[in-house]
């Protein structure tokens, strides 16, 4: 039985596993320099110690999933930022980081997901044929890289998302989704770009993924999420929200959710029968390492 098999098997025997926090707004926290119009996408060529110590840390935080530092390493993301030349080096070290945090710490249990999304800081939508091509590309070097399984982020809208989906597919490892979500001007909650969350359930619950998260979405929201989520699937369930916003393109750390709070949250989903807590956005390793004692010790 390999690593993600044994995982799986735990959660299906009723347990809750914790994930990773933010990596993306942790590098920028540390210092890391961002790309144009590709957020902190390069910091597994630029700054690799750093983003191997945030895996470390989240590890030492009890977390037993890291997700790779991939989210802003889509080829059309790094078209943007004239950083295309290096779509293949940055998927397969931002995994290979990951494995090392791993594997220096003798944590040969802890599953390290590919992250992948197909968000564009440019508004600069590839076509769908482009992001099938690219993303089975993207899977596939994540695979032979040593990832476990994938996990898309981001999704807002069911049009892109069932493309990456199917394309992620192909690398022949499990797939997991994650919905980012809000309410619509007429309090419906839906996936950001508009489509409501319902019929989005509906038209991926067919395809079963393995797990559906509600990821990237305020706090405030998730519950109201999972509301819909869990009446419409009856599948795994995982919950890593966001803290804070992007000003000026940097994210406001200052305006986070205190640990305490978070966990006052997390202990709320837990009960709601989730089997995945995390973090994105904003929440780091003193959210995660507070999760861990007061909820999974």
């Amino acid at each position: 039985m390999n690593r993600y098999s044994k995982l799986m098997k735990r959660v299906q025997e009723g347990e809750c596993i914790l994930i990773d926090g933010a990596t993306g707004t942790e590098v920028e926290r540390r210092g890391v320099p961002k790309l144009d119009n590709a957020w902190n996408g390069g910091g597994a060529l630029s700054h690799p110690e750093t983003v191997k110590q945030i895996h470390k840390d989240y590890i030492q935080s009890g977390a037993e999933i890291v997700i790779s530092n991939t989210f802003a390493t889509t080829k059309h993301a790094l078209r943007d930022a004239n950083q295309e030349n290096n779509f293949e080096a940055l998927n397969r070290r931002g995994v290979e980081l990951a494995i090392q945090a791993r594997e220096e710490l003798a944590k040969d249990n802890i599953l390290v997901a590919g992250g992948i999304s197909y968000w564009t800081w440019t508004g600069n939508k590839p076509t769908l044929k482009e992001l099938e091509l690219s993303v089975t590309k993207q899977a596939h070097i994540m695979r032979e890289a040593g990832a476990d399984f994938i996990m898309l982020e981001m999704m807002i809208d069911i049009e892109q998302m069932v493309t990456t989906f199917e394309a992620a597919k192909s690398s022949g490892l499990p797939v997991w989704i994650g919905l980012t979500c809000e309410p619509n001007q007429s309090d419906r909650m839906c996936l950001r770009d508009g489509d409501d969350l319902e019929d989005v359930i509906n038209q991926i619950k067919s395809d079963c993924p393995d797990v559906i998260n509600i990821m990237h979405t305020e706090v405030k929201f998730v519950g109201r999420c999972l509301t819909i989520l869990q009446n419409q699937w009856n599948g795994l369930v995982g919950v890593y929200a966001h803290s804070g916003q992007t000003v000026d393109g940097k994210w406001t750390f200052e305006d986070v959710i205190s640990a305490k709070e978070y966990c006052e949250y997390s202990a709320h989903w837990k009960k709601k029968g989730v089997s995945f807590i995390g973090g994105c956005c904003g929440i780091h390793t003193e959210h995660i390492n507070l999760i861990q004692k007061e909820l999974f010790s």
